[in-house]
């Protein structure tokens, strides 16, 4: 497996994976941090150029993971990884609860220690789901969607693509929140909320709209 990114939430990655003894052949890849070391921890190399990926992919192992949070760099990686002849795969830790009726997860999602996901929730690909996160019966978590640690997405919820909730966040029943939206920590979101804004607050009400996506 390869980690994309080698700071930050990649260690935490890393520690997924290690969770689920998946660590032989691991790298990371980090073509962005000058002062990267060769090997991170002592033991696991860093690459640092697309050739390097590329042979990764074609000799060792095809797979990769992001361990970046950013919505829309994930969307950018995803495809830069995919086209360097990688499959965007799931990391999904061991001590996430994922009820066992219903559910669909998509590729290149990274699920983390202590979530809880309950039955008939689909999540869409390249979606984070932090540590500690709860989601609810019957939602839907579109695309590239980044939940921070503690987030509580209640039943009958629908999260567009892009969008990020902050820490501790909460979406209450019934509520549909739109693409490209950022959710302030600790908000609770108790109505729908549209496309391309910012919300904060209890209850949580828009305080800026923001340029659509252009892709």
């Amino acid at each position: 497996m390869l980690i994309v990114g080698a700071k930050g939430f990649a260690k935490e990655v890393l520690e997924v994976l290690h969770q689920n003894n998946e660590t032989e052949n691991l790298v990371f890849y980090d073509d962005v941090n000058d002062d990267a070391p060769e090997y991170l921890y002592g033991q696991f190399k860093i690459l640092k150029n697309s050739k390097e990926a590329s042979t990764y992919f074609k000799m060792v192992d095809n797979r990769f993971t992001i361990g970046i949070g950013n919505p829309i760099l994930r969307k950018k990686l995803a495809k830069k990884f995919n086209d360097l002849g990688g499959e965007f795969t799931s990391t999904i830790s061991p001590l996430a609860t994922i009820g066992s009726f219903g559910n669909a997860v998509g590729e290149g999602c990274n699920i983390m220690t202590g979530v809880v996901i309950t039955n008939d929730i689909v999540i869409k690909t390249g979606t984070l789901i932090n540590l500690n996160c709860t989601v609810g019966h019957d939602s839907i978590i579109n695309e590239f969607v980044e939940l921070c640690p503690g987030v509580h997405v209640s039943g009958n919820c629908f999260i567009g693509g892009f969008s990020v909730l902050g820490t501790n966040a909460t979406v209450l029943p019934n509520i549909n929140i739109g693409k490209n939206v950022v959710v302030g920590a600790g908000s609770v979101v108790t109505k729908d909320v549209p496309d391309n804004c910012v919300v904060i607050g209890i209850p949580a009400k828009i305080i800026k709209n923001v340029a659509p996506l252009e892709f």
